[in-house]
């Protein structure tokens, strides 16, 4: 068939031509904007889950939501060890431009600008010694730094203020702002604990400012070390591989805007292939296309696509994320694929390669900050990629 018409889009973050499986989410979400817009208390919104499963799609498509609702939007995307400070500043200054044309007073959205310039413009030095930054941000803003407001160099001291000007705002032109935070676990420590005691500032006095994020499945315990309430802060949605029927949408509705449809027993072998994975549902049904001759596709199209499916994303799922882990990550990974799929104990990894659980520390906490395993509870492991244990054991020791 022809490939220039494959409707079929596997892509980190990429929106598949069907958000298949998400209506409840999609549903939570709507609540959130319409109870906020009302001036109703509620709660910011943190969705988890495993690599491949759609965060990031479903965080854009709560993006759009709030777009279609006229808020302010801005996103970023955490980095390890880099602070959120300017991120944020970025992201605010976004959304605040997007809510400016609406704003009768040009002067309330100067002074904000300023108090955004002192906040981004506060943080230490890159070498920690505490120092205001020599070199100053300029982010466009053509107006002075504010003194004395978000300015103190503490981050959650002056996120609070910022958060709460910038929610006063958008309450000036009866509309809110979303935050969207992508790769949510890996915030500093520190900075988790302020942007949690700035939500929770915005929830006592009811600004329409919200924080989605998304992350891992252990976001919430890293949320929860940051601060203890903060498993009442949030609104969580954990989200996992799709059921059947969601995932037999996702693969016909595309299809058939085409003209092409598949068989029951190539759904059936298209399901058992991508064990109903958004990612995997994608990827597989894009190489089925390609090499199908005809509509509709059937079980030996299946057969043909998958071990190319499957080379694909041996080299770009698994392999590339497998080739960011040291030898000694290597093998602590192979151990655990060993001990099988689901969360395994740390103890049962170390006996595995006959070592002390503590002199495998390095290794393991080097995968927790790739992302390429997570502490699922204390003293057990996973995997963040699915599969990624069949994949281990499929390669040559």
């Amino acid at each position: 068939m022809d490939p220039v018409r494959n409707p079929y889009a596997p892509g980190a973050g990429q929106r598949p031509p069907e958000l298949a499986g998400r209506d409840r989410e999609l549903k939570q979400f709507e609540v959130v904007l319409e109870r906020v817009a009302r001036g109703r208390p509620e709660r910011s919104m943190i969705v988890t889950g495993l690599r491949g499963v759609g965060k990031t799609v479903l965080l854009n498509a709560f993006r759009s939501m709030a777009i279609q609702r006229l808020w302010g939007t801005g996103k970023i995307e955490a980095r390890p060890d880099q602070s959120i400070r300017r991120p944020i500043a970025s992201a605010l200054h976004r959304a605040v431009r997007e809510l400016a044309p609406r704003h009768r007073a040009p002067d309330r959205i100067e002074e904000f600008l300023g108090v955004l310039k002192a906040f981004a413009q506060s943080g230490p030095e890159p070498s920690g010694k505490g120092r205001a930054r020599a070199h100053r941000w300029q982010p466009g803003i053509d107006v002075p730094a504010a003194r004395g407001r978000a300015d103190s160099g503490d981050l959650e001291i002056d996120l609070t203020e910022l958060f709460v000007d910038a929610a006063s705002v958008a309450t000036d032109v009866g509309a809110g702002i979303a935050l969207f935070v992508d790769e949510m676990q890996d915030i500093p420590a520190d900075d988790v604990s302020a942007l949690c005691a700035a939500c929770h500032e915005l929830s006592q006095v009811g600004g329409p400012l919200i924080v989605v994020g998304a992350g891992l499945p252990h976001l919430p315990a890293v949320l929860s070390a940051g601060k203890s309430y903060s498993e009442r802060l949030f609104r969580y949605a954990r989200i996992d591989r799709l059921d059947r029927e969601a995932t037999d949408f996702a693969l016909l509705a595309p299809a058939e805007r085409e003209d092409v449809t598949f068989t029951e027993e190539a759904l059936d072998a298209l399901y058992g292939a991508a064990d109903g994975y958004p990612y995997f549902v994608q990827a597989y049904a894009k190489v089925v296309w390609d090499v199908a001759p005809d509509t509709p596709i059937t079980v030996d199209d299946i057969r043909v696509a998958a071990p190319e499916a499957e080379s694909e994303l041996a080299v770009g799922f698994f392999g590339s994320r497998y080739e960011r882990a040291t030898p000694a990550e290597r093998d602590y990974m192979r151990a655990m694929a060993v001990l099988g799929d689901d969360p395994v104990p740390t103890a049962s990894v170390a006996d595995e390669l006959g070592r002390k659980p503590s002199s495998l520390s390095p290794a393991r906490d080097g995968l927790i900050k790739k992302g390429l395993i997570y502490s699922a509870e204390r003293g057990m492991v996973a995997f963040t990629v699915p599969h990624f244990g069949r994949f281990l054991r499929s390669q040559p020791s």
